[in-house]
């Protein structure tokens, strides 16, 4: 299993380079390449939420993204650092908290729902939890296995 693990700052700009990083690490462990598209859309998604709710929050700590390549999958894994973020967005997910009352919802957690029904909508494999430490989105493509060098007997 090969992990690449990258760290920014939350700002803005820096979002793009996680959707850069993401598709080159995407595409060497075998992500179709009619589906990479997606996975930088999917992941500037999430990026750019945790930039949000961490300028939001006052937060100085940076965002995590972390690319896994398993045998059949490719995952990749948004951190942030707000405990509760997200809550009310991913009310009935496994380890996700209770939904927050309506009243607690602003502006911030409609663009929150909107992000994350963004992603929902473009990756089929989608886990999104919060707790005390922060929330975590977790979205996986299935990969396709690298051709294997056989020689050919006549």
């Amino acid at each position: 299993m090969a992990t690449v693990e990258l760290r920014f700052s939350a700002q803005p700009e820096h979002v793009r380079t996680a959707r850069l990083v993401a598709a080159a690490v995407a595409r060497r462990a075998g992500v179709d390449e009619a589906v990479l598209d997606e996975v930088r859309l999917a992941v500037g998604e999430a990026c750019s939420r945790a930039v949000g709710l961490h300028r939001s929050n006052g937060l100085t700590t940076p965002i995590r993204v972390v690319l896994t390549e398993e045998e059949k999958t490719f995952s990749i894994e948004v951190g942030d650092e707000v405990p509760g973020a997200g809550a009310a967005a991913a009310a009935g997910v496994p380890g996700a908290r209770a939904e927050a009352p309506a009243e607690e919802l602003d502006d911030t957690g409609a663009e929150d729902e909107m992000g994350l029904a963004v992603i929902r909508g473009l990756v089929d494999d989608v886990e999104v939890t919060a707790g005390e430490d922060g929330g975590t989105i977790r979205m996986s493509w299935p990969t396709t296995p690298a051709e294997a060098d056989v020689d050919v007997l006549s």
